[in-house]
C-alpha cells in the first residue's frame, strides 16, 4: 500500500514540475484533456483497459492489482489537491529527482510484495516471464505508450526523456531487492533453475544406499 500510495504522489510530483510527464501520463494527459475527466480517474480506466492487455501473457491479478488500479489514481487526485506548484527552478529539479527515483522504489515495493503487480508493471512482469530482462520490456512499453501519449497531446519534456531512461534500470535494481517470496519458492521458471544448481553446488546429492546395482 506504501508503494502503491508513493507511486500516485510521484506522479503528482511530475505534474508540478512541469518538465514533462512520465510515458504513461503523457498517455494519461492526452486522454484527459480531451475528455475533461480529471488525471486520476483517467489513470483508473486505463488501469482496465491495460489489464485486457494481461490475457495473452496468462498474468493473473491479486490483491495488489486490484489496489493498483484504485490507489493509484486517487493518490494522484489527492497529492495534486493540496501540492502548489514550485515557481523556483532547484524545486522544480527536485521534484523530478524525487518522482524518478520514487518511481522506481514504489515498482519495486509493490510489486516485491508479492500481492500481485500494477497492471502496467503486469505487462513487463509478463515479458520478463518469458525470457525478456526487465529493463527491456519497461523501456519498450514505456516508449511505446509514450508515443501515443504525445500524439493525443500530452506534455513531453526534458523530464519524460530522463524518466524513460531511467525507469528501466531503477526497476531492475529494485523489484529483486524487495522482493518477498516464501522460503524455497522460485518466482519464475527461470529462478528456479539457477536455484536448483545453487543448491546442488551448496550441498551435493549423497551416494545412493540403494542395494539395487
Amino acid at each position: 500500500m506504501v508503494g502503491l500510495w508513493l507511486f500516485g504522489a510521484s506522479v503528482a510530483l511530475l505534474v508540478r514540475a512541469e518538465f514533462g510527464l512520465d510515458p504513461w501520463d503523457v498517455l494519461h494527459q492526452g486522454i484527459s484533456e480531451r475528455s475533461g475527466i480529471s488525471l486520476g480517474i483517467v489513470v483508473i480506466v486505463t488501469s482496465f483497459v491495460v489489464l485486457a492487455l494481461w490475457i495473452p501473457l496468462r498474468q493473473r491479478p491479486g490483491i495488489g492489482t486490484v489496489a493498483n488500479v484504485v490507489l493509484v489514481g486517487l493518490a494522484v487526485d489527492a497529492t495534486l489537491a493540496v501540492l502548489p506548484a514550485p515557481t523556483q527552478l532547484s524545486w522544480r529539479i527536485g521534484f523530478l529527482v524525487a518522482v524518478i527515483l520514487g518511481n522506481g522504489i514504489a515498482t519495486g515495493l509493490y510489486i516485491g510484495a508479492g500481492l500481485g503487480p500494477g497492471p502496467r508493471d503486469g505487462l513487463m512482469t509478463g515479458l520478463a516471464a518469458r525470457g525478456i530482462s526487465i529493463r527491456l520490456a519497461r523501456t519498450a512499453i514505456e516508449i511505446t505508450v509514450l508515443g501515443v501519449g504525445w500524439l493525443l497531446g500530452g506534455t513531453v519534456g526534458f523530464g519524460t526523456v530522463a524518466y524513460a531512461l531511467a525507469i528501466g534500470p531503477l526497476a531492475q535494481l529494485f523489484v529483486p531487492l524487495f522482493t518477498i517470496s516464501a522460503p524455497n519458492t522460485p518466482n519464475t521458471p527461470r529462478e528456479a533453475s539457477h536455484e536448483v544448481a545453487r543448491r546442488s553446488q551448496q550441498h551435493p546429492p549423497r551416494p545412493s544406499r540403494s542395494t539395487h546395482r
